[in-house]
């Protein structure tokens, strides 16, 4: 719990949130890998928020950076990553720093994809990157209730294969239509669907280009109401 300096002085306990750094691991080029956790780590409900994964599609960043400053309700902890996929981000590739298209090397329908640095090579196996392990094992560590990736460029919420009614609640409160996209051999949000049946993961697809002030303020409202309503039950 955060301490505030009253105005007289004293130490009064704060209902908000002390904003938790943790590492999570390194990138194939030794960027770290980290999350912030907004609540408690310990709490029984849980969400992942995800910027990006591909480092071609930054959208998502202005989104988490608005939630940073956000106190969710009690008994829930938001982790939240910028990206999973760092040295693609500088790089402004969509593959790792391998050419590794990181959302298909999950253990789930798993399959080669194209030669290496192609632009979905699926890696030379499941899980045979270092980022690819931080998120499988951060995803079975804190099984999340709620899981939301951002991607771009298509403009849609995806029917991603989980809890279709929270799906369709976060794209009426985001204003992106919802969508079934296609699947795709070694999913992260199809491995995670599959393995972690106790909670849902989906992609929120953000329009192509930085998103607009508004319209980043628009998705960080959408996955504040999203998750306090699942902690209401």
């Amino acid at each position: 719990m955060a301490l505030a300096v009253t105005a007289d002085g004293g130490r009064a306990a704060h209902r908000a949130l002390a904003v938790r750094r943790v590492f999570l691991g390194r990138s194939v080029q030794g960027r770290p890998i980290r999350a912030l956790v907004l609540g408690d780590p310990a709490a029984p409900i849980t969400a992942l928020v995800v910027g990006n994964v591909h480092g071609d599609e930054p959208g998502g960043f202005a989104v988490v950076r608005l939630l940073r400053h956000w106190r969710p309700p009690a008994g829930v902890a938001v982790w939240v990553v910028r990206s999973f996929n760092p040295d693609g981000t500088a790089a402004h590739t969509r593959q790792n720093a391998h050419g590794v298209d990181l959302n298909r090397n999950f253990p789930f329908h798993w399959h080669p994809l194209g030669p290496p640095g192609s632009r979905y090579y699926a890696g030379p196996r499941p899980l045979s990157e270092p980022e690819s392990r931080i998120e499988h094992s951060l995803i079975l560590r804190i099984k999340p209730r709620v899981s939301i990736w951002f991607h771009q460029p298509y403009d849609v919420t995806d029917q991603s294969g989980g809890d279709v009614r929270i799906e369709r609640r976060f794209a009426r409160l985001s204003g992106l239509p919802m969508r079934r996209l296609p699947r795709y051999p070694g999913s992260i949000t199809s491995w995670q669907d599959f393995r972690v049946r106790t909670g849902t993961a989906f992609v929120a697809e953000l329009p192509a280009g930085p998103p607009s002030g508004a319209a980043a303020a628009r998705y960080a409202r959408a996955v504040e109401a999203l998750v306090t309503q699942l902690a209401a039950g």
